[in-house]
């Protein structure tokens, strides 16, 4: 979407009153804000600041994706997703990848492709998460998780993977959008 076209829907924007902190945490931060909408009413708006994101789309040479099972507490079970990780403060993105890749399974990348970027849930969070191909992988060592994460790492065909989401076993929201990434640059040459 070009400038202009961003400019076009002007008639859609909402303009924030007064801003109040809820909760500050280590990962983000919650607010809840009185805005006046477009038709000049006023309305309240509770959302969450989070720093953002980068999960990688890491291929081996014989096609094989890795992934990771990770319990994830609020939903209380274990997921299978891509790795990821959340971007610190001033880090530029592709080290951000380089960063998780390594942490999470131990391999570095000689090529880095960026395909895009998601916004996983744009009713109520400024979360970004950035979109990396990785390529060329080499066993560089074991993980390095940090402090209190614990997470088991495999591989799967991007078939395998695909089915697992039509199968109900991937819903993880990143994971799903990165492979659909995936299937279109290795299948049709994005």
């Amino acid at each position: 979407m070009n400038k202009q076209q961003h400019d076009d829907h002007g008639h859609l924007q909402e303009t924030q009153i007064e801003s109040t902190p809820v909760y500050r945490g280590k990962l983000l931060e919650v607010r809840l804000d009185r805005v006046r909408l477009p038709d000049g009413h006023e309305s309240t708006r509770e959302y969450v600041i989070h720093q953002g994101a980068v999960v990688i789309i890491p291929v081996l040479d014989n096609g094989e994706l890795i992934f990771e099972r990770q319990f994830r507490y609020p939903l209380g079970k274990a997921f299978l997703e891509l790795p990821a990780g959340k971007i610190d403060p001033g880090e530029d993105i592709l080290n951000t990848g380089k960063r998780e890749l390594l942490e999470e399974t131990g391999y570095s990348a000689s090529e880095w492709r960026y395909l895009g970027v998601m916004h996983p849930c744009i009713g109520y969070s400024s979360e970004r998460i950035e979109i990396f191909l990785a390529r060329g992988l080499l066993r560089e060592s074991g993980q390095r998780l940090d402090h209190g994460e614990f997470l088991d790492v495999l591989d799967l065909s991007l078939n395998d993977a695909l089915l697992a989401i039509r199968n109900g076993e991937i819903t993880d929201a990143k994971t799903i959008t990165a492979l659909f990434w995936a299937e279109k640059v290795i299948r049709s040459g994005w």
